[in-house]
């Protein structure tokens, strides 16, 4: 029995049901009349509503920890902090949430690779949860939350049809300074990092092979980002129309 498996389910339970919660509290605000009209962009509103309400948390509270225990920037698989194992379980239990809320809203289709993200991330999280390893890793990785706070204002301009507004236009430079800062740089960091477990039968190789399939991901989403928002003309408009990574 891994060592820190009865006060992990607790912990995890809570944030999920947190996250569920605050789901049902953030359906009581007004739509857009854009949004409103529209089942499937209503859905999505109120989805991508929990992850922006995610990322700001869990953004800030990643580089708080980092900066109450630097040594998280170095020794990823020992350090440790109380904070950064109960944001670690904070997180996992997000993404419990919305994989729930993806299958049981029939997008799983649609979200296919926001699935196999959450899976993949899960698995990571799972070894700082339930083993005490890597929860510096992990607070590094949730980094990228602080990009996600930006993108996801940037998904919810797109699924209101705001593209042309002003607020837009800002938006998409800061969120691709962002996506280089709290996105790319920790993952080329974290990839350099846990090279050095490669060839080695331990929980980092294992954790490696996630981080370098997750590498693949975010390279991909990059290359969408700078289509859509600097290369619109390359991308056909019918392209991606029922897809919930909004290009």
């Amino acid at each position: 029995m891994p060592p820190m498996l009865l006060p992990a389910l607790p912990l995890l339970l809570g944030a999920t049901l947190t996250f569920r919660a605050l789901r049902h509290a953030l359906c009581l605000l007004p739509l857009p009349a854009h949004v409103r009209a529209d089942p499937l962009r209503t859905w999505r509103w109120h989805n991508l509503l929990v992850s922006f309400a995610h990322s700001i948390m869990s953004g800030i509270w990643a580089l708080l920890c980092i900066w109450q225990t630097p040594e998280m920037l170095v020794e990823i698989e020992t350090a440790w902090s109380l904070s950064g194992y109960l944001l670690v379980c904070f997180s996992a239990g997000y993404f419990i949430h919305d994989t729930v809320d993806i299958v049981v809203s029939h997008q799983s289709r649609a979200s296919w690779e926001y699935l196999v993200h959450h899976v993949m991330a899960m698995g990571a999280f799972f070894s700082g949860i339930f083993w005490s390893r890597f929860v510096g890793g992990g607070v590094l990785t949730l980094l990228v939350e602080v990009s996600n706070i930006f993108l996801t204002i940037r998904m919810m301009m797109k699924i209101n049809n705001a593209q042309d507004h002003l607020l837009y236009w800002v938006n998409k430079y800061i969120n691709l300074v962002m996506y280089f800062l709290f996105r790319l740089a920790p993952q080329t960091y974290l990839t350099y990092l846990f090279l050095g477990y490669a060839g080695q039968r331990t929980l980092g190789t294992f954790l490696l092979s996630i981080l370098l399939m997750l590498d693949v991901m975010i390279l991909i989403y990059f290359s969408r980002l700078l289509r859509s928002d600097f290369c619109p003309e390359q991308i056909p408009r019918h392209k991606h129309k029922d897809k919930f990574l909004t290009e």
